[in-house]
């Protein structure tokens, strides 16, 4: 509970995952049918939410896929 008396759910307290991108699609596809290039590319040091994406095991090793907008932000 804040000082101002908003309670804040333990979900809301964790701080975010962190992760690498191994690999990227071509983009986006927009409403006029045309794609966008996304922000991140392989290799980038990414943060997001536990929840984010969906888990999946490729040749035994587990990874998540996600949305280029469920990322919250690219480390340096």
């Amino acid at each position: 509970k804040t000082a101002g008396g908003i309670i804040i759910p333990d979900t809301a307290k964790e701080k975010p995952q962190e992760g690498e991108v191994v690999a990227v699609g071509s983009g986006v596809r927009k409403d006029d049918g045309s794609v966008a290039a996304l922000d991140v590319k392989a290799g980038d040091k990414v943060l997001f939410g536990k929840w984010s994406g969906t888990e999946v095991k490729v040749d035994g090793e587990e990874l998540l896929i996600m949305k280029e907008s469920d990322i919250m932000g690219i480390m340096e």
